[in-house]
């Protein structure tokens, strides 16, 4: 029961979670070159649609998914020219951020925490895979782009 309540409770702040970490964002300079380079309405909506949905991120949603998701959302930073590191540090900053606000509602006290400790591991879990499949889209831009250099330089060289 404690761990439906917590959920519930990041899903119906959302919004105040998603101000908060773009405000995080914002006071960061691990982020500048993200912040320049992603639309504000996009980072807006990106950032409230995993708080908004956490239910459906933690307990439904396959690992194809979640996947296709990440790596789609790693090709788009990569696409934008958003360097990785700010990439890795935009989903640690999500993840943060949200252990910060429930801290601040009182819902990581000690005796409650060993109770939930499996809604926890699903957390870390599913942030661990987002930043995984991140930078495989990453990845798959920048290699697309080398392979693209190098048959280019092949065809200058004959």
């Amino acid at each position: 029961m404690f761990a439906l309540r917590m959920v519930q409770l990041i899903e119906r702040n959302a919004e105040k979670l998603s101000e908060g970490l773009i405000a995080r964002l914002k006071r960061s300079d691990a982020c500048s070159a993200m912040l320049s380079s992603v639309p504000a309405q996009e980072l807006r909506e990106r950032t409230f649609e995993i708080y908004r949905n956490l239910t459906d991120w933690l307990m439904n949603k396959t690992e194809s998914e979640v996947e296709e998701r990440y790596i789609g959302v790693g090709a788009r930073r990569a696409n934008q020219g958003v360097p990785f590191s700010q990439v890795l540090y935009a989903i640690h900053a999500t993840k943060e951020n949200l252990w910060d606000f429930l801290q601040q509602e009182g819902f990581l006290e000690p005796g409650e925490l060993i109770a939930e400790m499996e809604l926890l591991r699903a957390m870390e879990y599913f942030f661990d895979r987002a930043l995984y499949f991140a930078s495989i889209g990453y990845e798959s831009v920048l290699q697309g782009e080398l392979m693209r250099s190098h048959a280019v330089s092949s065809v200058t060289k004959e």
